[in-house]
């Protein structure tokens, strides 16, 4: 089948790609001339692992195409794709200005009957805002079908290929034809393709994005209840999981959640309740939670400093506001560094993955490392923001020599208790324990 995707962002290059890989020829369309151009020449504009190789592939098979050109990806194609950004607004509402100026444009341009796939994170109801837009301009007929998309970044090559559920909003069953047609190498493999309203399919990924964040949050609660009374967040947490009615997954502790998702669903949906007389309480409260969460280290670590943090080097390892990507949009790093730096100490941060993303937002605010290790060079305590894998397993007796304190702030729990204690390292980190260093605080 031949389909356009407008937008290649993070949602639109990663289901563009995958739907080639499942033999579709695929029309790319961004309006931005040097990003199109870069991708003719297989360079890939975000980091996700697994990515570029199944890019490059699609590339080469010539199932995979990039064009400014809307009209000429259109009239090669009977679905099209809307996979445009919906940033938030100052009242945390969904700016759906994107989606509704393609679908504009689509209604000047079209000429035969298409199928136009929401696959943008939007508020319920958008579908008909969508279909509304374009019968203002033609009267070709066309259908306009939900089919929201539940990748996690880091792992999204892998949620695309395996999805465990494909889910499509559409009211003509000409549209769910058509839209089973291109999922079949999924459903011949057993995974469900789940049609429902358009209405549903918008709220069920907001739905899903928010009790996520929730059940992050409650974690999150839990753990800070855990230093209170002297339990273990490790274990709850495990006891919790084996339940399968709760599951292991999300349960982790940290320093809240940020990334493009689940700040911005839950915001929308806040406001899309609002909207219609509907007080979303649980998800106002999520919401406050999180941001205190994510900056509940800087106190520990002016309670360490003696209240006084002028002049205190603090190295930090990772800025994305998860491992495996270069995304740092509401990562929890943002919020420790600009608080760290209006309380004086200075920022040395490593991440090679997502540096250059934070040198485009705060320049030399702050500094860089190039290696885990040189981030330590006369710091006085270590700030820990993203779970990279590299940081699992480091070289204790190393980081000792190079810092001026043995002091870790651990906003991610990558460390069993009983490491950093044999090591004689202050450690603290979420709803667990205090380790104190051997020989006192320096």
């Amino acid at each position: 089948m031949n389909i356009t995707i407008v937008g290649t962002g993070y949602v639109g290059l990663v289901t563009g790609t995958t739907l080639a890989e499942l033999g579709n020829s695929v029309y790319c369309v961004d309006i931005d001339e040097n990003k199109v151009e870069g991708m003719k020449q297989g360079i890939v504009p975000i980091y996700e692992p697994n990515l570029e190789e199944m890019f490059l592939r699609n590339i080469q098979s010539e199932r995979l195409f990039f064009t400014t050109n809307l009209k000429e990806a259109l009239d090669k194609s009977e679905v099209i794709y809307l996979a445009l950004p919906t940033p938030p607004g100052e009242d945390g509402s969904a700016d759906l200005s994107y989606v509704l100026k393609v679908a504009n444009d689509i209604g000047e341009m079209m000429t035969e009957y298409k199928v136009i796939v929401n696959k943008s994170t939007v508020p319920v109801g958008t579908a008909d805002r969508v279909r509304e837009t374009i019968s203002a301009k033609t009267d070709i007929s066309f259908d306009v079908v939900s089919n929201p998309e539940f990748l996690r970044e880091g792992f999204a090559v892998e949620d695309s290929m395996n999805p465990a559920r494909v889910v499509v909003g559409a009211s003509s069953d000409k549209a769910k034809d058509i839209m089973a047609q291109i999922y079949q190498p999924f459903t011949n493999t057993g995974i469900p393709i789940i049609f429902m309203d358009e209405k549903s399919s918008e709220l069920t990924k907001y739905a899903s994005n928010s009790f996520l964040a929730v059940k992050i949050t409650f974690m999150n609660e839990i753990a800070n209840y855990c230093e209170k009374v002297g339990a273990d967040v490790d274990k709850v947490r495990l006891g919790m999981g084996s339940d399968d009615r709760i599951g292991h997954r999300f349960l982790f502790p940290g320093i809240g959640y940020g990334g493009s998702c689940f700040p911005k669903d839950v915001k929308a949906l806040i406001k899309s309740g609002k909207d219609d007389g509907f007080n979303f309480q649980i998800l106002e409260a999520t919401e406050n939670v999180n941001t205190s969460q994510k900056v509940i280290l800087v106190s520990e670590i002016e309670k360490y400093f003696g209240g006084n943090l002028e002049g205190k080097k603090i190295a930090m390892w990772g800025l994305a506001f998860k491992a495996n990507t270069d995304d740092i949009r509401e990562a929890s790093s943002l919020d420790n560094i600009k608080l760290l730096l209006e309380k004086g100490a200075e920022i040395v941060a490593y991440d090679l993955i997502a540096e250059e993303n934070v040198r485009k937002l705060l320049g030399e605010k702050i500094s860089y490392a190039n290696t885990m290790y040189d981030a330590l060079d006369g710091a006085d305590a270590l700030f820990i923001a993203t779970e990279w894998p590299e940081f699992k397993n480091p070289n204790f007796e190393m980081m000792a020599r190079k810092m001026n304190g043995k002091a870790i702030f651990d906003g991610r729990n990558m460390f069993p208790l009983e490491i950093p204690e044999q090591n004689g390292f202050f450690y603290k980190s979420i709803g667990r324990k205090t380790v104190l260093q051997e020989s006192g605080q320096k």
